[in-house]
């Protein structure tokens, strides 16, 4: 019974769908908005250079580690502790990863429904002729509001709930064949036309010029940070996407593959962002208010601006989708396999739970602003909650599991199958049994405010 079930199991099909699903996971708003800001905040090609060496330090090996876990237990983020580890407290670990993808997708199912928001304010162009008062104005009179901002959540979670509901082959795999490329084709556009503006250079320079003076044990933190959240890791997305991945296929490979995916992307949204911005003469902003706010401004100054703004929104609402489905698989694989639930119940349930405790979140950017917990609204609760305790947490266990746990041996024989041979497993180990750890519970005591550069 027990080999039919698991030769039930959905998977994907091909390699591209692999690096298709698992790149799609890692890429995600933060990758479009917050990482070509702090590359600039902290030193440009300075600060790529410490991101590159963290990615490779931490980001790799987690994202190999959860590989591993995920196709040696061919179960999801809970159940595959359960297998590989029976008897002990491991599958805590997998619970943590569930549940922070449960309120991450909360939160982030709110800020995708503004970017579906701006894909339709840029088809009926409303931020023509607007000043970047009166645009600041247009974003935070959307927020606050209730019924537009709900609607827009809902609408994407259904979105969402439709390709996980199709499955791994049909509907994650296939979507992503198809979502990623245009991800890619929309951002090389957005890049040729951001590095054709007049006076783009001073934005490229931003990006790219080293500013060693720049870099401190601050920017060096960020780095470690981002390179770890960046990636999707630390709530079983990865895990759950292993499981589903062939034994015939190389899981070094197909997370160096991801790896560098996720971190060109990355660079292409800043070409795409900062050559615009300061060919405008614009002081660049974080997070929501580049994006909702500074952009558009951007938009409405650039000629063919209307058409640029278009394709940036669907690029911002493809990258959030593509990450989205990833998290919700992670919820609606625990629901089948350990709540034997049919896929198409699993899906209709954990869509509509998470889009429930998403709606709080929205209304915490009005009506319930004032409503706070621990000094923090609902939305920022659940973010730091999920981004601060329980991802770090996350990476921190599976690391420990495969370096102390499983141990070499049994690494190198979920790695090196079917023909393929991997050099570098000593190396491998040493990271993910001594740096990532270390680098993670940097990170970790930071995020909860115990240690502070």
């Amino acid at each position: 019974m027990e080999n039919n079930k698991l030769q039930e199991r959905d998977s994907f099909g091909s390699k591209l769908g692999i690096i298709a699903a698992a790149a799609g996971s890692a890429i995600g708003l933060g990758n479009i908005w917050k990482f070509p800001y702090i590359t600039g905040v902290y030193g440009g090609a300075a600060f790529i250079v410490i991101y590159l060496i963290c990615i490779a330090a931490i980001g790799f090996p987690v994202m190999l580690s959860e590989f591993i876990i995920g196709r040696k237990g061919q179960r999801n983020a809970i159940g595959a502790f359960q297998k590989l580890a029976p008897g002990t407290p491991w599958f805590l670990t997998g619970w943590m990863g569930v549940a922070a993808a449960f309120m991450i997708l909360a939160f982030y199912g709110v800020v995708a429904g503004w970017c579906l928001e701006y894909v339709f304010k840029a088809l009926i162009n409303s931020f023509a002729g607007q000043s970047p008062e009166a645009i600041g104005n247009m974003f935070g009179s959307f927020i606050s509001s209730t019924a537009k901002p709900i609607f827009w959540q809902v609408f994407f979670m259904l979105l969402t709930g439709l390709i996980v509901i199709a499955g791994v082959k049909d509907g994650i795999e296939k979507y992503a064949k198809i979502l990623m490329p245009a991800l890619l084709v929309i951002i090389i556009i957005l890049d040729i036309r951001a590095v054709t503006l007049p006076g783009a250079k001073a934005g490229l320079e931003f990006l790219f010029k080293p500013d060693w003076g720049k870099v401190s044990a601050q920017g060096v933190l960020v780095a470690l940070g981002h390179a770890f959240f960046s990636l999707s890791l630390g709530m079983g997305t990865m895990i759950t996407y292993g499981s589903y991945i062939g034994k015939k296929e190389n899981l070094a490979d197909t997370a160096i593959q991801v790896t560098i995916a996720d971190t060109l992307i990355a660079l292409l949204a800043g070409i795409a962002i900062f050559p615009a911005v300061f060919a405008f003469g614009i002081e660049p902003g974080a997070g929501a208010g580049l994006v909702f706010v500074t952009l558009p401004n951007v938009f409405q100054q650039m000629p063919g601006g209307y058409f640029f703004a278009i394709l940036f929104f669907i690029l911002l609402t493809v990258a959030a989708l593509t990450s989205s489905i990833s998290i919700l698989e992670v919820v609606v694989a625990y629901f089948v396999e350990d709540l034997k639930m049919a896929r198409k119940r699993a899906t209709v349930i954990a869509t509509i739970a998470i889009t429930l405790l998403g709606i709080p979140c929205s209304l915490s950017m009005g009506s319930m602003s004032k409503v706070t917990f621990f000094g923090k609204n609902f939305f920022d609760l659940l973010d730091f909650t999920a981004s601060n305790i329980f991802l770090p947490l996350g990476g921190l266990l599976i690391s420990a599991f495969v370096g102390w746990y499983m141990g070499k041996k049994e690494v190198e024989a979920e790695v090196n199958q079917e023909g393929v041979n991997i050099s570098y497993i000593p190396l491998f180990m040493f990271l993910v049994k001594f740096i990532a750890p270390i680098a993670i519970a940097i990170v970790f005591l930071n995020g909860i405010g115990l240690l502070k550069f």
